[in-house]
């Protein structure tokens, strides 16, 4: 089990928490140290059966300075907006095995044990 993780964000805070009270050790990646690169987004989007456009968070800065919000924008070009700026990624995302889930709410984070 993993969990995309960034510590500063209270969600992804307690979607750890969730599943270390259940006794579960996940291997954290925080993902603005140890970014992922295309393939590793590549499976996440697999695994979460989402378009890449839905892992992108539209909040953030990068994501009007780079024209994200275009939507003749593909998935390829999407995923290395967030390769290239690991902030634009959704979090936490917790993965086990082949399934994994955006933990927003924190709750979420469950649906995959």
């Amino acid at each position: 089990m993993q969990i995309y993780h960034n510590p500063r964000c209270s969600k992804s805070r307690e979607a750890l928490a969730l599943l270390t009270e259940r006794g579960l050790r996940p291997e954290v990646i925080e993902y603005l140290q140890t970014p992922p690169g295309m393939a590793d987004l590549q499976a996440l989007q697999q695994r979460l059966g989402v378009s890449a456009r839905a892992l992108l968070r539209s909040g953030e800065d990068e994501y009007v300075q780079l024209g994200l919000a275009d939507t003749e924008l593909g998935d390829d070009a999407l995923l290395q907006a967030i390769a290239s700026h690991p902030r634009l990624l959704q979090r936490p995302i917790v993965v086990n095995g082949r399934r994994a889930v955006i933990a927003r709410p924190p709750e979420l984070a469950l649906t995959v044990l």
